[in-house]
Formats: structure tokens, C-alpha cells, sequence
């Protein structure tokens, strides 16, 4: 069980793990054992995801969602398939935990008259200091 809030709660079981070999150096060792970690989690198919945090996922995972809405992390960063998993899951959980947080609803506001005010000014004496640096002046 991958315990994402007391609300969410991933079975196991909508998890899949494929272990493959890593890429990059590491000698024989690396031709030998598939130490990396693909997991792969079916975000629209879980049912323990409400829709709203489901969608949130979605668009935060980006390139890592297929187009059937399965969301792939790989894991390669260590020499071990036990902390290759174990990265993998932690970066899921994190992944969802973002996904589960309500944003915010910005408020619509509207400048203050004093704020427009103080705009137009310095925008009057902005405009004052570059006619000055023209060659011949225009004195208002």
C-alpha cells in the first residue's frame, strides 16, 4: 500500500514494476543485471484518485504520461534495484501529493486611483527626462 494522504490510499496492485538494465557506465556489471526501475501507474483507471486530483496529475506529469494515461517514472540513480525502487515510489508519491493540493483561485482586482495616479506621474516625468536628452529640447 503507497499511503499518498489519510484520504488516498494506492493498492500495489496499480502499480507496475519492469526492471531493466541501466544506461550509462558502470562495466560488466551493467550488462549483467537490470537494476533500473520502470514504474508505471494507470492514473485514469485508479480508483482511489478523486477526478479533480486525477486531472491535476495529468497535467503535471507531462512527457511522462502516455497518451492511455499511464504514468511512467523510471528510476536509474543508484546501483541497487531495491533503491531504484524505492526512488521510484518516493518520486510518485511526490508527484501525487502536488497533484492533491488545491491551488489557490486568484481574485480579480482593480488598481487603486492613487496607484493609477502614481503611474501617469512617473510617467510624466520619465517622458520630461528623455525630452531633455534630445537635441533640441521641446519645452512644454
Amino acid at each position: 500500500m503507497l499511503r499518498v494522504s489519510k484520504d488516498i490510499v494506492i493498492d500495489d496492485r496499480e502499480l507496475e514494476e519492469r526492471f531493466i538494465r541501466a544506461s550509462g557506465p558502470g562495466g560488466q556489471h551493467v550488462n549483467k543485471v537490470a537494476t533500473a526501475v520502470e514504474l508505471r501507474f494507470d492514473v485514469r483507471q485508479c480508483s482511489a484518485l478523486p477526478p479533480s486530483v486525477a486531472a491535476r496529475l495529468e497535467r503535471l506529469a507531462g512527457r511522462r504520461l502516455t497518451e492511455e494515461g499511464v504514468l511512467v517514472i523510471r528510476a536509474e540513480r543508484f546501483r541497487t534495484q531495491e533503491r531504484n525502487r524505492d526512488d521510484a515510489r518516493e518520486r510518485l508519491l511526490k508527484l501525487i501529493r502536488k497533484a492533491a493540493i488545491v491551488p489557490k483561485r486568484r481574485v480579480a482586482t482593480k488598481p487603486t486611483r492613487a496607484s493609477k495616479e502614481r503611474r501617469r506621474e512617473d510617467k510624466t516625468k520619465r517622458s520630461r527626462i528623455k525630452n531633455l536628452r534630445r537635441s533640441k529640447p521641446d519645452l512644454d
